[in-house]
């Protein structure tokens, strides 16, 4: 996958709070709030959103709910970075794996298997993710994580898709469908997952993969037998 792909996959989150110039935290700081972060993270997971307080999570990091408040402005910007740190942590360990393929069938491949990899370890952040994202609301009281948030995503992969498509090895498709479909496949096996802790998401990602490779590339040259 080109570097060029890179600004926008996974960074459908941007925090509005970080300002030009802001003081950089120290270590002692950072540490303290990626312990903040992951108390919350676990929190959310086994208590919902509803049973979910600055002082349950102070109580579960063993801090005062004085801490919390000093590093967050509260349960919203709390919020707010659980999602941008996972969502970095996501980028961090797909992109890589991604970059290695070097056709759009192989990095999708490796975006579904990766993510379904990287989760798989972390339920708990799959959990917390889920209580947030059907619960934070904006000012007008809409989702503040519904169908918008997926879009850089969305345009990420469309560019994907069409750089196969220019290069011969995708059929003719409407990029934003596929994209969409692609997404909405990866929340559902997510949510199956939840759901049944004991089904095997490895080879969901497979068949997935399969899937859509089968849906997208283009007719196999003639004499060539497909895989």
């Amino acid at each position: 996958m080109c570097r060029a792909d890179r600004s926008c996959y996974f960074l459908a989150v941007r925090s509005e709070n970080a300002t030009a110039g802001q003081k950089r935290p120290s270590f002692i700081e950072e540490a303290r709030r990626a312990q903040i972060i992951e108390s919350a993270i676990e929190t959310f997971a086994e208590l919902g959103y509803a049973g979910t307080s600055l002082a349950r999570i102070a109580e579960r990091a063993g801090i005062s709910k004085g801490v919390i408040s000093y590093h967050f402005a509260g349960k919203t910007e709390l919020m707010e970075q659980i999602v941008e740190e996972v969502y970095r942590e996501i980028g961090e360990f797909v992109l890589p794996r991604m970059e290695e393929q070097p056709t759009a069938c192989g990095a999708l491949r490796a975006n579904i298997r990766s993510v379904a990899a990287y989760m798989r370890d972390r339920r708990a952040h799959l959990l917390a993710l889920g209580e947030i994202f059907h619960n934070v609301r904006d000012a007008e009281g809409r989702r503040r994580y519904g169908a918008a948030f997926n879009e850089p995503v969305h345009r990420a992969r469309e560019e994907l898709f069409r750089r196969g498509q220019r290069s011969g090895e995708l059929r003719r498709f409407d990029t934003r469908v596929m994209a969409v479909s692609v997404q909405a496949a990866i929340d559902a096996m997510f949510a199956y997952w939840v759901a049944h802790p004991d089904h095997d998401m490895a080879a969901h990602a497979e068949e997935l993969a399969d899937l859509f490779e089968h849906a997208m590339r283009a007719a196999a040259p003639e004499g060539v037998v497909e895989r």
